[in-house]
């Protein structure tokens, strides 16, 4: 969930939408959890710099460290708490590591360079339209949509296969067909539902 700070009265009871607020924040910094996310953070040039050189397995591998990482550090934040800074750092580890993966398979003629663009760009404009709606002075609460969850499965599982297949020099003609039909089809979709939701200023 992506929340702007926006000076208002504190929720005492639940969202207008019948959720509840967001729990407090704790101010720590370097807890455990927010330490594994900042290592995933440093993972993102590692890996771009392995699939630059050629080193797809390791890139694979590295990806696959990465994503436990992800695993362990939501572990440890919902056991010990979450923190203002691990709420930030997260995401942004994530999907600097998933974008770059995108970007530079496609800069290495890996995956089609559309494929690539496009995913780029629906973070663009998600990204873009939160950050409108905060200048403007709208309380903004983007939660992720079941489509945006699974859009974001996919992209992995393909970033995952492709470099597993490139580092054994496997031939997946048809799966790579329907990682990137999937992939394009499923980032098109949940572009359009945030797109609705923004709409909204929900």
């Amino acid at each position: 969930m992506l929340w702007l700070p926006i000076p208002r009265p504190r929720y005492t009871g639940t969202m207008p939408d019948g959720t509840n607020p967001p729990p407090a924040l704790g101010t720590a910094t370097f807890t455990l959890a927010n330490v594994v996310t900042m290592l995933r953070l440093c993972a993102v040039p590692v890996a771009v710099w392995l699939v630059l050189r050629g080193q797809f397995l390791a890139a694979f591998w590295l990806f696959a460290a990465a994503g436990l990482s992800d695993a362990l550090d939501g572990w440890l934040a919902r056991r010990n708490g979450p923190t203002r800074l691990g709420s930030m750092i997260d995401p942004i580890a994530d999907k600097a590591l998933l974008v770059s993966m995108f970007l530079i398979l496609a800069v290495v003629q890996v995956i089609p360079d559309w494929l690539a663009i496009l995913v780029i760009f629906r973070d663009v404009v998600i990204v873009g339209g939160v950050l409108l709606l905060y200048v403007l002075g709208q309380a903004v609460a983007i939660r992720p949509l079941p489509i945006s969850k699974l859009n974001t499965v996919i992209q992995i599982v393909m970033v995952a296969a492709t470099l597993l297949a490139e580092g054994l020099r496997l031939d997946w003609p048809v799966l790579d067909a329907v990682l990137i039909t999937t992939v394009a089809a499923s980032t098109l979709i949940s572009l359009g539902a945030y797109v609705r939701q923004l709409a909204r200023g929900r």
